[in-house]
């Protein structure tokens, strides 16, 4: 039987464990974990059948159209994993921690690889994302006028170690001036606090944090209130 993990012990095992999502490809595209690997149980279109079948008629009726849906894929599912680890240990998520990932996981085990499940799923992750925002930081803002260099100033501490966040790099625009010239296109808000987030639990919070002085937005991108 698959392994249940709280979040934090969760990540902690991902640092050196392949994450897998069986989300759909919507819900990965708006916010994953950083690093996480898409293996959708159901597609958009499915994903959306089922949640109506729930909600208008049973839950037994839903379970039986995904297990329809399901059941010529499972060979997929497993050579999917199998191609993307190299190990025999993975871990395993959805939205809530529930059928999805637990179904999902029972198919790797008898497989023979060893799976782990995230106890609430991304939506507990999300929770964890969003708090990590309010912890006590030791920031210093760097401010200056449009080409003055702030950027550059930035990359220079970093290479002389200090511990520095570049938030346009992290947005994929340059602010108002210059916005998206040149740059690849914006992920949602939701993954740049789960990139942003990452990075803040990687730094140390005792010591000091460059960043540069910005907006609350960067084109399409909002930076976290509670954070900004």
């Amino acid at each position: 039987m698959a392994k249940a993990y709280q979040i934090k012990d969760f990540l902690v095992h991902a640092e050196t464990l392949p994450v897998i999502d069986v989300r759909s490809e919507g819900e990965f595209l708006q916010g994953h974990i950083p690093g996480a690997i898409s293996v959708p149980l159901f597609t958009n279109a499915e994903r959306a059948a089922v949640g109506t079948i729930y909600k208008q008629e049973s839950k037994e009726l839903a379970v039986q159209k995904g297990l329809e849906i399901v059941g010529p894929k499972l060979t997929s599912f497993v050579q999917q994993v199998k191609s993307h680890i190299s190990g025999k240990e993975v871990l395993v998520h959805c939205w809530r921690g529930g059928m999805r990932s637990g179904s999902f996981a029972w198919l790797l085990e008898t497989s023979g690889l060893t799976a782990g499940t995230l106890i609430k799923g991304y939506k507990a992750y999300r929770n964890y994302v969003l708090s990590s925002f309010t912890n006590p930081l030791k920031l210093i803002l760097l401010g200056g006028k449009t080409g003055s260099g702030k950027t550059k100033i930035l990359h220079y501490l970093k290479e002389q170690g200090e511990q520095v966040i570049d938030l346009e790099e992290l947005c994929s625009h340059k602010g108002s001036a210059f916005g998206a010239i040149g740059q690849k296109p914006q992920c949602s808000s939701e993954q740049f606090e789960n990139n942003l987030s990452e990075i803040l639990l990687r730094l140390d919070s005792n010591k000091r944090i460059w960043i540069e002085d910005e907006s609350r937005n960067l084109g399409n991108i909002y930076i976290p209130e509670s954070f900004w």
